[in-house]
Formats: C-alpha cells, structure tokens, sequence
C-alpha cells in the first residue's frame, strides 16, 4: 500500500514520540488511540499528553471492568487534566445478551464468548474508529506468538484503517521501567500477576512459567487467544 510505504518513510528511525508527532500533523483529527488503561497504554497516554498531541485518547467501559481499571481512568483523567474518550457497548445488545443467555454465557463455548466480546469491546470500537485513518496500539510483539512478526505500521481490513504500534519492539521490562522513571499511575493489578488486564471475569493473574496471555480467557484450550479487537 502506498500510504503505509509513505508513512513508515517519515517516520523511519523515530522514536514513538515523534512519529505519533508526525502522525498527528499528517493527519489531523484521524489520528486516534485506543486504551485499555494496562502498563503499554499508560506509557503511550503519556507520549500523547505529556506532548499535548492532537490526538484522541478513548477507552471501552464494558461494564465488567475490574475497579483497579477504572482507579486508572481517574488517576490518569487528574494528572493530565486532558479528556478521555469513554465507550459503553450498546444497551440494548447487552439486554438482548443477558436476558438470553445468562449473565455468563461467555464460559459456555467460544462462540459465547466471542459473542460476549463482540458486542461489548468490538462494536464500540468499530464506532470509535468510524471515519479516522491511523489507530494507535499499544500492542508488543512478545504479547503472544501470533503478534512476534507484527510490523509497526500494518493495515486492518476489518476496520479498514492503518495501525500503528509506536511500542510494538519494547519488552515488558522496558515498559516497566518507563513507569517507573515518569511515575505514571498503573493498575494495580499488575503487582499481583494480573499481566494483561481485560473484563474481570475473564482476567486472571498469570503464574510463574505461563504465557503472557494465560490469564485471558484461561479456560479456552486456544493458542491465539483474541478478544477480535486486533483481528485481520
């Protein structure tokens, strides 16, 4: 694709901030970053608004969020003093979901789950990514063994829209170590093994020797474990 080949030329040997920098004057008011408010997320939140880029900071509120996630949302909201985006799935879907099927359909069967997954994480997405051109990601590379040949800039055809993963080559200790040296407010759960954090029933804290994403989704015997956020 031309455009990806055009973007990965400005911003060829930069550092996340200046290529989200060159990214949001490119692009201005298409360029938006999705949030789960985890250790990535926070460092990448704080590119952005440590810089104050002109670019759109948003989460997804699915209703089932651990209260550690949403003490992250306030601390981040007071520190920068800088609005995020919050999106709820849709009511009625969510109704439609439980009066159906129960308020735990997800632990059923895949397809439960993913259908759980979609109406609460990826619709809202799908709304919040309608009519921009760059999503930025907080994903790494060492996150699970279908994203280690992830380039940085890629295309999604689901979403029709270009990603771009500012911090996809950082290790989790680098991540770590970014937190510490900028202080910035993170889920608590991380220091209790919580690795990668999503809806609370679905999150557990990962033991030691087990793959980065054990704790989501534990009970499914699948080695490409995705909620359909980041699927092609």
């Amino acid at each position: 694709m031309n455009l990806i080949n055009h973007i990965n030329a400005i911003i060829y040997n930069k550092s996340p901030e200046e290529s989200l920098a060159i990214l949001a004057k490119e692009f201005p008011g298409k360029v938006v970053f999705s949030s789960s408010l985890g250790y990535e997320d926070q460092v990448i939140s704080h590119l952005i608004f440590s810089s104050n880029l002109p670019i759109e900071v948003f989460t997804i509120d699915t209703g089932r969020l651990f209260n550690e996630t949403y003490s992250v949302l306030n601390s981040t909201l007071e520190r920068y003093k800088t609005p995020i985006k919050v999106l709820y799935p849709k009511t009625e879907a969510i109704e439609k979901l439980v009066s159906e099927k129960g308020p735990i359909s997800f632990y059923e069967s895949l397809e439960n789950r993913k259908e759980c997954c979609f109406i609460r994480k990826v619709e809202p997405l799908k709304r919040a990514l309608k009519e921009k051109s760059i999503w930025i990601t907080g994903i790494r590379a060492d996150q699970s063994g279908n994203r280690h040949d992830m380039p940085n800039l890629e295309w999604d055809e689901g979403n029709q829209i270009i990603k771009f993963h500012p911090i996809l080559n950082w290790t989790l200790e680098e991540v770590k170590a970014y937190i510490v040296k900028h202080n910035l407010p993170y889920n608590s759960l991380h220091d209790k093994g919580f690795v990668s954090i999503g809806c609370a029933p679905c999150t557990r804290a990962i033991k030691e020797g087990e793959d980065f994403r054990a704790g989501r989704w534990w009970w499914e015997q699948n080695d490409k474990k995705e909620c359909g956020l980041h699927s092609k």
